[in-house]
């Protein structure tokens, strides 16, 4: 007698394929539960941020529900990379929703977060602290908006304002604003202990890129080598760090 497989005896490919074809409830059910161990660990990264652990677990639960049904086999990409980028962009919607204890507006939110890298820029160009005025001209916000987002920032609470920064100064005194690189914080994350595992060469050149943005000509001065040798070397320790992150997706999805 020749039985149909199970749901549960299908592999996860198999059943995101099925699900996109019937949209079965109990289908995508089982999807989801095989991805929570997904959702914990990249909760687990956001944790530093003063928020409850189960209230990121659900936040990124809600990442992964809207993965699987956002999800298109067709189009070739590994199921648990997609997942991965739609989990912590709900976890960061999560912070940037919920971490105001007083409401203000989006566009508020926004400049008050990007605040804090125009004050570092233009300290370190100014040799000062900068003015409300040369915030304003920086940023292409009016004075009225920038003090608004200073004020405003008061209200967020992803870390005490009080809390000491590493020289014992408050936050406030850097106006507890991000970088760019928190848009790109869950991959560095993830790429962090690949980075240690190359020669330390290649951790240097890494560094010199893509910490401190020097070219590569400026590299080849600084450690003594020639250009060219630079750009084998950037180019090997790159590949080298795609083809680890793409065996973690291809190791979690045969586990799932």
């Amino acid at each position: 007698m020749v039985t149909t497989p199970s749901v549960r005896d299908e592999d996860i490919g198999e059943k995101l394929k099925r699900y996109a074809r019937t949209h079965d409830r109990a289908l995508r059910d089982e999807i989801i539960a095989a991805h929570l161990e997904l959702v914990e660990h990249l909760a687990r990264r956001f944790m530093r941020r003063s928020e409850a652990y189960d209230d990121l677990v659900q936040a990124g639960s809600i990442g992964l529900i809207k993965a699987v049904d956002g999800f298109d086999p067709e189009l070739g990409f590994e199921f648990a990379a997609y997942a991965s980028k739609t989990i912590v962009g709900e976890l960061k919607r999560h912070f940037r929703d919920k971490g105001w204890s007083v409401r203000a507006p989006r566009r508020v939110q926004e400049l008050y977060l990007g605040l804090g890298q125009v004050v570092d820029e233009l300290s370190q160009r100014l040799g000062r602290s900068p003015t409300v005025k040369e915030l304003a001209a920086e940023t292409g916000a009016s004075e009225e908006e920038v003090l608004e987002a200073l004020e405003a920032g008061h209200a967020y609470r992803s870390a005490s304002l009080d809390t000491p920064g590493p020289e014992g100064e408050p936050l406030t005194s850097r106006l507890g604003g991000e970088d760019d690189s928190y848009a790109k914080v869950d991959e560095r994350d993830l790429i962090l202990p690949h980075i240690a595992q190359l020669p330390e060469r290649e951790r240097l050149i890494l560094h010199l890129r893509f910490v401190e943005d020097l070219t590569q000509s400026e590299i080849a001065a600084r450690i003594g080598i020639s250009q060219m040798h630079v750009s084998r070397l950037l180019a090997r320790s790159l590949a080298k760090l795609h083809d680890a992150c793409e065996a973690d997706a291809r190791e979690f999805e045969s586990r799932s």
